[in-house]
């Protein structure tokens, strides 16, 4: 899946160990550019992920993820995890 707006907010990294070893993971809110905008909680996973796409406040992103349903315990969690995320140039103002 797709979409596409504005980073809003860059939460705080999360990481931790499991048997596989260490991970990291960091999540990011997006806000649509529509009339009516919609906002999208998304999370990268991998320290080498993180880096590479370099997600900032303020900028203009499309992203591609997967969402993802998991049933712990009796209760179901989810996620939308970005494996893509590309910058959108800034519309060039009309005189």
């Amino acid at each position: 899946m797709e979409i596409q707006g504005k980073i809003i907010a860059v939460l705080p990294p999360k990481s931790g160990t499991t048997a596989r070893g260490e991970w990291k993971s960091q999540q990011y809110v997006l806000e649509t550019e529509e009339q009516y905008p919609k906002r999208c909680l998304f999370d990268v996973f991998g320290e080498d992920k993180i880096k590479q796409f370099d997600i900032k406040e303020q900028e203009r992103v499309k992203v591609s993820y997967d969402p993802r349903a998991d049933l712990k315990d009796g209760h179901w969690y989810g996620s939308n995890r970005a494996w893509n995320v590309e910058r959108i140039d800034a519309p060039v103002p009309t005189t």
